[in-house]
């Protein structure tokens, strides 16, 4: 980051997204800790104790806590990121979706408003679901966490649930159009990064009470910081393809002769693979939820848990799929391969055109393979941490990538902004002067 980054405060438009930014991560976190009405705290309390290393434990963490509080926004932002999964798929199928998608700002608009009818509808058959799964939970004393269940608490809490989830869509969008920074992404790290502190206090109770030693934290920390310097250092790796663009020349004027390189960034789709993964993961939960005491659902329960051989397979193979298709939709190297060849750009010892494109196509596939298999290790890392030290490992790998990944892409925004301006205000003041 330039040494312009302490200058954010005095420009006046950047400043203004930075607190509206805040703002609204506040009123995300006020309604992340408003309980859902007719739940006993004390026995929901009692209950998620139980559910550190499940996979309802893990959703909690993407709903920053909001889920063992069985609170308005209980289901976080996963309606909406499957709903987004849903779209994207749709759009290399459906014929008029691809056509929405390359016409630009409408057509994004539009895709944008089926998106949030799909949120609409996703998150009023969770809610649903969720609402099943609160009336059969119950504390290790069987106390039951619901006090009135019936018909009249289900219709209050799917209504309240499904109006979380789409005030927190909202919010969401409102960052990204006038705050900073991906909406989504910041809710996730905001309920990620709001744990922290209470982490930081079961570990010092634990070392208090000897649960666990001092040099165990030790071993911890350090393994955290090594992990997060080979996380930073593989979201900002690039493979640099060089890139030679002819002479050409117009007028009395010649132009090109430079040479330039393309990079190509090792991790394309940085947190979306993760964020992706977990989304479709608590899919099976959710089916599970409406059958909480029949066989199905504790069989899925049982199988669909953390730490589990059935349940990591599969979440590395998600994340290994999400890493490749989030590129495949973003990155189009026929695209890139006949702009090159129109400006007279091309790869030295490459044809132009589709030898080109196809050239770019097998880095990509390589390169994405490295960030791809780097991302799914550091997210079930923390599983074996936890198994071999026997210790709490909070920041683990899928918070830890997510941490790591938006707050890098938060600050890249920021340093655009700082640039854009400080050539603003270069280009007006040699304006000035060339007047005088």
């Amino acid at each position: 980051m330039s040494g312009g980054f302490g200058n954010i405060f005095k420009i006046p438009e950047l400043r203004k997204r930075i607190l509206f930014t805040l703002g609204v991560l506040v009123v995300y976190r006020i309604g992340a800790a408003i309980p859902t009405p007719g739940i006993d705290g004390v026995a929901l309390k009692a209950f998620f104790e139980t559910q550190t290393n499940t996979l309802l434990g893990f959703l909690d963490m993407f709903s920053g806590g909001a889920l063992n509080r069985l609170s308005i926004f209980s289901m976080g932002v996963m309606p909406y990121i499957n709903a987004s999964i849903i779209m994207s798929l749709l759009q290399t199928i459906i014929p008029y979706l691809e056509k929405l998608s390359k016409e630009g700002e409408e057509g994004r608009k539009k895709i944008t408003q089926i998106t949030r009818y799909a949120t609409l509808f996703l998150a009023s058959i969770q809610s649903f679901g969720l609402t099943f799964m609160m009336q059969a939970m119950e504390a290790p004393n069987k106390a039951p966490v619901v006090v009135n269940p019936g018909l009249k608490f289900q219709l209050l809490t799917v209504l309240t649930l499904t109006t979380g989830t789409v005030f927190i869509m909202w919010l969401g969008e409102r960052i990204t159009e006038q705050g900073i920074g991906n909406g989504i992404s910041l809710i996730i790290f905001a309920g990620i990064v709001d744990r922290l502190p209470g982490a930081v206090k079961n570990i010092f109770i634990l070392l208090k009470s000897e649960g666990i030693s001092l040099f165990t934290i030790l071993i911890l920390l350090a393994i955290i910081l090594m992990i997060t310097a080979v996380v930073v250092f593989v979201q900002q790796a690039q493979r640099r393809i060089p890139v030679q663009y002819a002479k050409r020349v117009v007028g009395r004027k010649m132009y090109g002769g430079q040479t330039t390189y393309l990079p190509l960034k090792v991790d394309q789709s940085g947190v979306i693979a993760v964020i992706f993964a977990v989304s479709v993961l608590s899919f099976p939960l959710t089916i599970a939820q409406f059958f909480p005491e029949a066989a199905m659902g504790k069989l899925i329960t049982s199988w669909w848990s953390r730490g589990s051989w059935i349940y990591q397979l599969v979440y590395v193979t998600l994340i290994i799929f999400f890493c490749y298709f989030y590129t495949a939709i973003t990155f189009n190297p026929q695209d890139l391969a006949n702009n090159m060849k129109k400006w007279g750009g091309f790869i030295p010892g490459i044809r132009p055109g589709e030898a080109t494109a196809n050239y770019i196509d097998r880095i990509l596939v390589r390169i994405t393979l490295v960030g791809a298999v780097f991302v799914a290790i550091i997210a079930v890392l923390p599983d074996y941490l936890r198994a071999w030290l026997n210790a709490p490992f909070f920041f683990g790998g899928t918070a830890l990538l997510i941490v790591v990944g938006v707050g890098l892409d938060t600050m890249g925004q920021i340093e655009s902004h700082l640039i854009m301006r400080h050539y603003d205000g270069f280009v007006k003041k040699g304006r000035i002067k060339g007047r005088r």
